[in-house]
């Protein structure tokens, strides 16, 4: 049997070999239903190779594949019990027993828009096995590891990033040959480009990211899914350089799972929030956990009209009708963080507003910011030290912000208290928190009245 874990109790597994690869960003296009209390939809993802297979390139082919060569053995050395598996693989001829699958992953090391049709494709292929022997191994292919539960995987596909009208900015002298190797070098090399632009052109590269996102699938990728990972490998890729850099994923949540709770507001309407434990957002979609693993991410949720989607994003997302009665709401971050942070909150929200609330939240932006000589000692004092990205702390405008945008949701049975309490108080809580801690680090913010059965201490 795998080892049972409790998420209340016991540490989390941290099964993504972020040593090797590392998502740099996430782009989701999911729906939400209701009545069957399901999100699902696609993920793309994209790549960069890991520190520690870097540090091995650098060294010499023969120390990298003996580096792999280990991993292989390692893995193959230890007992795989996993009750069902669900491999989907690109021919009908591959065998399951060509997919090195494992119950555990070697330990983490600490250094490190289109809305597409979701055809219920699952291959019917299920396997139970006592444990992986080392036959399973001999293939010497790399494998991908994800951290998710309670995820029902449909379909892992290569994404044709080379397809996107444009992309050729970021090939440099290289030309398409049809050769596959080629092409398979290719997309990846444009993907490196794309992940690595600097800060300043995040708008660019957020609207890269949404094109490739939508370019079309070109080949099937092996997958198989354990408790608290999903595997994925591409035949005869035996290192991450070589694996491709963008991957589309076709899922859906359970019912059951973990990463979110289907209710019902104060008002007795159907909601859907992330409770951000006790297992983070696993089973919300296939990421990665350990430290390392900090990436940006774009979202578009589609819901039936008269619900609301709020997002931990910097934008403040305004729906777009797709079609009669269904709505799509977009989100963005640009700053990297963990897969963890990300929050969803989806209910028949209403926005609360009055106006003689917004000259009071001029007046106190005035009364609580920093005296100028402060601010000019902050100004000096704050150097940043963290990844790339178009932080607030080098922008002056945003150092004298003391109350950064924000809105208001609640049930419609509570308007009328957040509007009578909540309203003025919210101005002058971000204008003491800005004159205590300085620079507000997002742009904006979104207040939700959260059902009265919010077990945990925060969505994010």
């Amino acid at each position: 049997m795998e080892t049972q874990l409790d998420p209340m109790k016991d540490d989390l597994p941290l099964m993504a070999n972020t040593s090797y690869i590392l998502v740099k960003h996430y782009v989701l296009d999911l729906g939400v239903n209701f009545e069957s209390r399901i999100i699902e939809g696609s993920i793309v993802l994209f790549f960069e190779t890991g520190s520690q297979y870097r540090k091995a390139s650098s060294a010499g082919k023969e120390c990298c594949q003996s580096q792999f060569d280990e991993t292989c053995k390692t893995r193959a050395s230890e007992p795989c019990h996993i009750p069902v598996i669900n491999v989907s693989a690109c021919s009908s001829k591959m065998e399951y027993t060509d997919f090195a699958v494992s119950g555990k992953e070697e330990e983490a090391t600490s250094e490190e828009n289109s809305n597409h049709s979701n055809n219920e494709q699952a291959s019917g292929i299920s396997s139970s096995k006592d444990c992986c022997d080392t036959e399973n191994h001999g293939n010497k292919d790399f494998l991908l590891v994800l951290d998710c539960c309670d995820l029902s995987v449909q379909k892992v596909e290569e994404v044709d990033v080379a397809a996107v009208s444009g992309i050729e900015k970021f090939t440099r002298s290289a030309k398409p040959t049809g050769v596959s190797k080629e092409l398979e070098n290719l997309r990846n090399r444009i993907v490196h480009e794309l992940v690595t632009l600097p800060a300043d052109r995040w708008k660019e590269q957020l609207y890269y990211f949404t094109q490739c996102s939508q370019a079309p699938g070109c080949g099937e990728l092996l997958f198989a899914t354990g408790t608290w990972s999903l595997e994925i490998r591409k035949s005869g890729i035996q290192t991450p350089a070589d694996f491709p850099h963008a991957i589309r994923i076709w899922y859906k949540t359970k019912p059951e799972g973990r990463s979110v709770t289907w209710t019902a507001d104060q008002s007795g309407r159907p909601c859907v929030y992330t409770m951000g434990s006790p297992i983070n957002n696993r089973a919300l979609f296939p990421c990665q956990e350990p430290p390392i693993a900090l990436s940006t991410w774009q979202a578009s949720v589609r819901t039936p009209a008269g619900f609301v989607v709020l997002m931990s994003g910097e934008n403040s997302a305004e729906p777009v009708q797709l079609q009669e009665g269904i709505l799509s709401w977009y989100y963005y971050v640009s700053m990297p963080m963990p897969a963890s942070t990300f929050t969803i909150a989806v209910g028949c929200w209403q926005e609360v507003k009055q106006q003689s609330f917004k000259q009071a939240a001029i007046e106190t932006s005035t009364e609580f910011s920093l005296p100028s000589s402060q601010t000019e000692f902050r100004w000096h004092e704050e150097i940043c030290g963290h990844v790339e990205y178009p932080c607030r702390f080098q922008n002056p405008a945003a150092r004298l912000q003391a109350v950064i945008p924000y809105r208001v949701f609640a049930p419609w049975c509570l308007m009328e208290s957040c509007e009578e309490y909540l309203l003025q108080l919210i101005p002058q809580c971000l204008s003491a928190a800005y004159a205590t801690l300085g620079t507000h680090p997002f742009s904006r913010l979104d207040i939700l009245i959260v059902p009265s059965n919010f077990s945990s201490l925060g969505m994010a």
